[in-house]
């Protein structure tokens, strides 16, 4: 098979961006459905009024689906990813609203071989910023790559 791109193509200190998307009530709605997470914090107006963020912040978790959705949709890793193998340090650091656009930058910050010649591991940083600039969100998102090493055997 032949492949558009491998975990080669990749080197650390590469910086990719994303097209952005506006967090919407139906985003919200829709996520409280899909996962039964209605936390006032998210779905009641009068109770969210009266917390430290003075109305209703989206869910982080959901935050963090639209961050991975972002950078698929963006074709940076193509068909060089074989699996996700985790997130480590995922950090909320403010909240998103309904009307906040977000996007993400990505950062590759590591590599790995593997013992099979054919795949590798590396750590790409997501930072999840808003139309203000400011940092909503970071993690460090851990995957397995097809590398070309493995096209040769």
């Amino acid at each position: 098979m032949t492949r558009k791109k491998y975990g080669d193509d990749f080197r650390i200190g590469d910086v990719y961006r994303t097209a952005a998307i506006t967090v919407t009530e139906t985003h919200v709605v829709t996520w409280a459905g899909l996962t039964g997470d209605f936390y006032p914090l998210h779905m009641d107006e009068e109770y969210a009024s009266r917390t430290q963020f003075g109305g209703r912040i989206a869910h982080g978790p959901m935050i963090f689906g639209l961050a991975v959705g972002l950078v698929a949709q963006s074709g940076i890793g193509e068909d060089s990813v074989i699996a996700w193998l985790g997130v480590d340090k995922m950090r909320m650091h403010a909240p998103v609203r309904m009307g906040d656009t977000v996007r993400v930058t990505v950062e590759v910050k590591e590599q790995a071989p593997t013992r099979s010649p054919g795949k590798g591991i590396q750590m790409w940083l997501y930072t999840v910023t808003n139309q203000r600039d400011e940092t909503v969100m970071s993690f460090e998102y851990r995957m397995m790559f097809h590398m070309r090493a493995g096209e040769a055997a």
